[in-house]
Formats: structure tokens, C-alpha cells, sequence
């Protein structure tokens, strides 16, 4: 069994540690039992991660797409060859089943496999002028990239935040979360083993408040991205806003789902019960609010159920668990609040709601139903495993209860009418919206939300333009 490795922060090549710095223990939300402690930056640190950004980004933006390509592809290798050490690690720190950390594995393989092709297309154009003028339009690196990932994904958004800035030739600075530091050094150290100059990419760790300012106080960041809440989301920006820098903000989310008479609920259910409790509901485009059509509520609720009761729950290494604990001990305390707060307004509890086991944090998958508009549950992002089922009359009340909220980050629909389908997808607020399927993220497409959920997108050609500049020269 792949043993927990010691921590550091990676500065200029360089794993730092130790030398008195405060330090943050690590603990596997399955057993609660600390199992690193890692090293927080002092503002010194910080401050040389941000003088080797500057030095990186002038190297790195020189290089060639070749080069860039060399890395990407190298790391990709990397990253299968280590893919059993990698997911248990995530598992021993983030909790989820091992099946899922390997998928988190492949998921950073492909991304840096399309990147390093996109690396061939970051194409400029020349405008038509008259003759003995010459006008053309290029991309450039923006500078260097301040990125901050949290937990949830603990491989893939590393993944995510490393490779569009080395893919568009800046360097960049990496805050992953402190819960989950091991995950994301593992994908940073496959970046360097590839060929990847240590200036050009750094892992920080610290309080979040004082890195957040230190970095994007500092001239030498160009760009922030950022994955998490609404509320930190919104801190950061205004924090951005006072240097102007470049932002991508990927919120969070309250998903909805639209279940329509007409759809194949076997199918719907076998989809939708499985991605609800994926990564224990703690995923930004889970499916949370089922918006089902009066016809086959009643249908679609004791089926959803009767199918949560099963889910197999447990420790993420072994390889019967279908859903691990929940990250931390503020997750099952959330839940509490927000079922229980739910329950008091007249929601119905028809599985789960208790956390199971003494040990870790682990908390039964729940189901709700009925639950009134106002109740907190409604409006505030769960971000764990509970479905919440409510009636509705028909389409025009369901896409109305899909976009009541500010957020719009991911969206599904479940119909076999085609003209249907053509409504939904124009009319549903969201980023990102599957129609019979959960599929809604690849590496070619770009992955993102509008309103509260945020701007900008990762992945895709889409998330190399955003770590880029666009320039136009005219010449007389």
C-alpha cells in the first residue's frame, strides 16, 4: 500500500519544509487520525515563489510549442505510470473511492494530452489592409498566474490550474488546498519530472487569507484563477480588481435537474442516483435539485430512494465503497444544519440524514422531498450527499425553478421530446447543460459557469485563450 509521503512546498525546483514555519495537519476524513503535517509559507516564502514566477515566465514564454508539447505529453506518461500511487494517496487525504481516484488520474492525462496538441493551434491573423500596410492580430502569454484549487478534486484541479498556463507559455504559482496538499505535489512533481523548469511553476501553502493578499497584492501576477465558493470567489476578485489583473472564477453551483413524464426513468435513475453521490455529492456540478414533472413524481422519488439505501458506504480504499467520508468535519455539520433546518419547515426525510459510524465523517446518502422554497437548503449550495425532489406542473414551472437562483454552473434535463430538448437548452441559465446524459466535461470543452457561478472557463481551447492576451500591431 502506497505509504503517505512527507510534505513540502515546492519554490524554484526546491521542496521547502521544515526551518520553524507553522504547519497544518493532514487528516484522512476516513479514520480522523492526522496522517502529515505540512508547511505553511511565512511571507518570505511567498515571496520567493513570486521572484521565481517572474524569472519562469520570462524563460517559459520563450519557449517553443515543441517544448511546451515535450512537457505536457511527458507529464501525461507520468502520470499513468504512477496512477495507483497517485489515487491512493487522494483517497487517504480527500476520502473518495479509489475507482474515482484513478478517474481523476485520467482526467489530467487527457487534459495535458490536449493541451500539449493545442499548443500547435494558438493562432494569430492577418487583416486585410491596403497594400504597404500590414496589420495582424497575436495571443500572448498574459504573465504570471496566481491559482488557487480546493479539495474536492484534489488531482484534477491541479491538474486543471498547472496545465492552460504552461500550455500558453506563463508561469504560475499554485495554492492547492491544505487538506489535500500530497495529491497536488504528485501532479506538480510529473510536470517537473517531464522536463518542466522548477521557476515556472510553484506550490505554495498557507492560511488562505494571507496568501490570497500576499500574491495578489504583488504587480508580478497577472492573472488569478480560482476554484471554490461564490463568497471567497467574490473576496478574490475585488482583491484582483485593484490591479486589474485577468480573472477565471469557477464557482460554486446548486444543480438542477428536469425530469420530465416522457423521459426513461430506469435510465435516468441508474445516471442520476450514481453522479448524486459521486465524490460524496461534493462536486460543484452535482445533481441536486430534481425538478420533476407531477406524473411521475411519486415514481421517480421511492425509486431514488429506495436506490440511495443501497449505496455502499466506507472507507475509500476498499474497493466494495461506492461513497467515501465526507472531506472534513465542517461537511457533516453542514448537513446536519441544512437537513435538519429543511425537516423543521416541512420537508420530507426519506433516507439518511445521520452521519454513520464513530470514527471520520462519514454521513449517510439523504433524500428530501417536499421542501419549501425557503427553506436554506434550497438556496445555499449543500455541497454534499443529499437529493432534493420536488413536483411541478410542467415545463414552464420547471425551467422557472431551474433558473430561480443566481447560480448557473451546471444543468441537466431528461426528455425525448426534441423540440423540448432545443427549449431547454436555450433557455436554461448555465454554463454548461447535459440533455440525457451527465456527460457535460472533456478536454476539448470548456468548463465553466455565468452569474454567481462565475466567468471564464477551464479546459478546452477556451482555457488556454484565457491565460493568453490578445494584441494587435498595425503597421504603415
Amino acid at each position: 500500500m502506497t505509504a503517505y509521503p512527507s510534505l513540502h512546498m515546492m519554490i524554484a525546483g526546491e521542496r521547502v519544509s521544515g526551518g520553524g514555519r507553522r504547519t497544518h495537519a493532514v487528516v484522512n476524513p476516513a479514520t480522523g487520525e492526522t496522517i502529515g503535517e505540512l508547511p505553511l509559507a511565512e511571507p518570505a516564502d511567498l515571496d520567493r515563489a513570486l521572484e521565481a514566477a517572474q524569472r519562469g515566465f520570462k524563460l517559459w514564454r520563450k519557449s517553443t510549442p515543441q517544448q511546451r508539447a515535450a512537457v505536457l505529453n511527458g507529464a501525461a506518461r507520468l502520470l499513468l505510470e504512477r496512477q495507483e500511487d497517485l489515487a491512493r494517496i487522494a483517497t487517504l487525504e480527500q476520502g473518495k473511492p479509489l475507482a474515482e481516484a484513478r478517474i481523476e488520474v485520467l482526467m489530467n492525462v487527457g487534459l495535458f494530452q490536449f493541451y500539449a496538441g493545442e499548443v500547435f493551434r494558438i493562432y494569430g491573423r492577418t487583416l486585410v489592409r491596403p497594400e504597404g500596410m500590414r496589420s495582424t492580430v497575436t495571443h500572448e502569454p498574459v504573465g504570471p498566474v496566481a491559482a488557487f484549487a480546493p479539495w474536492n478534486f484534489p488531482l484534477g484541479n491541479p491538474g486543471r490550474k498547472l496545465g492552460a498556463p504552461i500550455a500558453a507559455g506563463c508561469s504560475v504559482i499554485l495554492k492547492a488546498a491544505e487538506e489535500t496538499p500530497a495529491s497536488a505535489l504528485g501532479v506538480l512533481q510529473c510536470l517537473l519530472d517531464a522536463g518542466l523548469p522548477g521557476e515556472v511553476a510553484q506550490a505554495v501553502f498557507g492560511v488562505p487569507d494571507e496568501v490570497s493578499r500576499h500574491l495578489l497584492g504583488s504587480p508580478i501576477i497577472r492573472k488569478l484563477s480560482f476554484t471554490g465558493s461564490t463568497v471567497i470567489g467574490k473576496h478574490l476578485a475585488k482583491l484582483a480588481a485593484e490591479d486589474m489583473k485577468r480573472t477565471t472564477m469557477e464557482l460554486g453551483g446548486h444543480g438542477p435537474v428536469l425530469v420530465f413524464g416522457d423521459a426513461d426513468l430506469d435510465r435516468v435513475l441508474d445516471t442520476v442516483v450514481t453522479q448524486k453521490y459521486r465524490n460524496a455529492g461534493q462536486v460543484c456540478v452535482s445533481p441536486t435539485r430534481f425538478i420533476v414533472e407531477e406524473s411521475v413524481y411519486d415514481r421517480f422519488r421511492n425509486a431514488f430512494a429506495e436506490r440511495a439505501k443501497a449505496i455502499a458506504v466506507g472507507n475509500g480504499l476498499d474497493e466494495a465503497t461506492r461513497m467515501g467520508p465526507m472531506a472534513n468535519p465542517r461537511r457533516p455539520e453542514a448537513m446536519d444544519r441544512l437537513i435538519g433546518d429543511a425537516v423543521q419547515r416541512g420537508a420530507k426525510l426519506h433516507t439518511g440524514g445521520e452521519r454513520v459510524g464513530n470514527a471520520g465523517f462519514f454521513y449517510a446518502p439523504s433524500v428530501l422531498s417536499d421542501i419549501p422554497l425557503d427553506a436554506a437548503i434550497m438556496n445555499e449550495e449543500p455541497f454534499g450527499p443529499v437529493a432534493l425532489i420536488n413536483a411541478y406542473a410542467g415545463e414552464e414551472a420547471m425551467i422557472a425553478e431551474a433558473n430561480r437562483l443566481p447560480y448557473g454552473l451546471a444543468a441537466f434535463a431528461w426528455t425525448q421530446d426534441s423540440k423540448r430538448q432545443q427549449r431547454l437548452a436555450r433557455e436554461i441559465e448555465a454554463g454548461m447543460v447535459g440533455i440525457n446524459t451527465n456527460m457535460i466535461a472533456g478536454a476539448d470543452s470548456p468548463f465553466g459557469g455565468v452569474r454567481w457561478s462565475g466567468h471564464g472557463a477551464e479546459d478546452g481551447p477556451e482555457g488556454v485563450q484565457a491565460c493568453m492576451v490578445t494584441k494587435a500591431v498595425h503597421e504603415g
